[in-house]
């Protein structure tokens, strides 16, 4: 029987290189070192565990939440080029009024409006912000030039009937500048790209559920194409099933997978079952919805043909499309410029409220001023949480194993004082501006925390939804009464429902009131043990 346990060391695995582990592990090396292996233990040792990490392996192992931020830069390269075409716009618009931009005739500034739009609209809607894989940079700079001199030659046109009177220069001039600009643009978005490729931040990584024939010429395609990482397999049948399947680890049963290290890693999970096997399917498909990551059946291919197809369908969504209506990205996008610009502003304002919290912690008791805690992030991830040392440092508890109750004898006197006004909460704004919180969003538990004797993501199958989304400093769980610690099943219950009912809900304005709210109904809540 395969092993249950992880088969991938991704600490080690970082510093093998696909070309280097494919030089060491071709035949004639595979030969050589099992040769060897007799005399030399630690030889047969590093052969085993080289063919246990399987033929995929990224440079560089990013979680999920790591290579998210890397498909949301396509908003970022939008942003950049809006900004640059619009600096264009208006400095011109500027040289050409003497009275000032407020000045401008309507007719003179329409047609420079009209052409900046249409461009901005045209890079958009022709998709020149995917950055497919394959694309030739010459081509995609020669689009952007078509799409520049079609904006001015619509500016041009538009003078001609508004009579305007800017003349054919300005427009030559504007069409030049905004070519340039987008050129030098687009050159370095390119190469930034170029180069997430290579680390492997763009190569959507899989494991597969079911150890067939399908996924065998699955995982063989994708060792062509290398445009996918199949990091391993999982199956119920382990009894029938190999070590590995072209040379992917079998890294154990579904339930193994529930609880895998590698889960933070990957970014999609793939049956790869007959669908005719319905009740097999409907079982796994329930099994696996758990896991906050995404479950995908994958129909068994007729040809060659529907197999690629199938394959570009898991492999095409190295950058975000920003087509159609706002989807799941956007919304990321957004709110991580909400997070950044709002926690920015926050943390200058709460400086010294946060400088002298840790004066007062330094002078009541010894011991460090900042608590650290290892709790579950986005998809799993192991984030360390910071906060204001509420307990005595002989006395901390790492793992939230025995959780807070009313006049805990751990609390000091100063620790009780910011808790229950939720300052010893301020430090996590260090977590959201390095991107593993949010200012809003399920509160993150610690890893291992338990109620009562068991451990609490036990206690309920939806637990791991609420790992969907960034952990919050605040959240609509919290201002909804269920904030603290969790006594009773019913109590993670309910925090899980209040969670995943913010996650289905989530936007800009909901984040703002809860945000608005949280501090008067935190103060006013005098029954939440803290």
């Amino acid at each position: 029987m395969a092993p249950m346990t992880s088969a991938i060391d991704i600490g080690r695995a970082t510093a093998l290189s696909d070309a280097g582990d494919t030089a060491r592990l071709d035949a004639p090396g595979l030969q050589a070192l099992a040769a060897r292996s007799v005399a030399e233990p630690q030889a047969k040792s590093q052969l085993e565990g080289a063919a246990r990490r399987g033929p995929f392996r990224p440079e560089v192992w990013l979680n999920a939440r790591q290579r998210h931020a890397s498909r949301l830069a396509v908003h970022w390269f939008r942003s950049a080029d809006i900004a640059a075409v619009a600096v264009v716009t208006i400095a011109l618009l500027w040289a050409m009024t003497p009275g000032g931009l407020l000045a401008a005739p309507l007719a003179t500034a329409l047609p420079l409006i009209v052409g900046a739009t249409l461009v901005l609209g045209l890079m958009r809607s022709l998709g020149l912000y995917r950055f497919s894989r394959g694309q030739r940079t010459p081509l995609h700079l020669a689009i952007v030039a078509g799409i520049a001199f079609s904006g001015g030659l619509c500016a041009v046109l538009l003078d001609a009937i508004l009579a305007g009177g800017a003349g054919l220069p300005v427009y030559i001039i504007w069409t030049a500048l905004v070519t340039v600009g987008l050129y030098v643009l687009h050159m370095g978005w390119s190469d930034l790209v170029a180069k997430w490729r290579g680390k492997g931040a763009l190569t959507p990584n899989i494991v597969l559920v079911g150890a067939t024939k399908h996924a065998e010429t699955l995982i063989k395609d994708a060792l062509k194409r290398r445009d996918l990482n199949v990091l391993g397999v999982f199956d119920d049948r382990l009894a029938r099933n190999p070590d590995s399947v072209a040379g992917v680890p079998v890294l154990g049963d579904a339930e193994a997978l529930m609880t895998h290290r590698m889960t933070p890693y990957v970014d999609r999970i793939v049956l790869a079952i007959d669908p005719k096997a319905e009740k097999r399917v409907r079982e796994l498909t329930s099994r696996l919805s758990a896991l906050p990551n995404e479950v995908t059946l994958l129909v068994d291919p007729v040809d060659a043909g529907e197999r690629s197809a199938a394959l570009n369908r898991l492999a095409n969504a190295p950058l975000a499309s920003l087509g159609g209506p706002i989807d799941d990205d956007r919304r990321a996008f957004n709110k991580r410029i909400q997070d950044i610009l709002i926690g920015t502003v926050a943390f200058i304002l709460l400086a010294p409220v946060m400088a002298l919290t840790a004066l007062a912690i330094r002078l009541d008791s010894p011991g460090p001023i900042f608590f650290r805690q290892r709790r579950h992030g986005f998809n799993h991830e192991e984030i360390v949480v910071w906060k204001f040392r509420s307990m005595r440092h002989e006395a901390a508890d790492a793992t939230a194993s025995r959780q807070v109750t009313t006049d805990d004898d751990r609390v000091t006197r100063v620790g009780k004082i910011i808790r229950s006004t939720s300052l010893d909460e301020l430090p996590q704004i260090f977590n959201v501006l390095k991107g593993e919180m949010s200012l809003v969003g399920p509160r993150p538990h610690a890893i291992g925390m338990k109620t009562g004797a068991v451990e609490s993501a036990r206690l309920v199958a939806e637990y791991a939804h609420r790992h969907r989304m960034k952990p919050g400093m605040t959240g609509w769980a919290a201002i909804k009464g269920s904030r603290g610690p969790l006594h009773t099943a019913q109590d993670v219950r309910r925090r899980v429902q209040l969670d995943v009912e913010y996650i289905e809900r989530q936007s800009l304005w909901l984040d703002l009131w809860i945000m608005f709210v949280t501090v008067p109904v935190l103060l006013g809540d005098r029954a939440a043990i803290r």
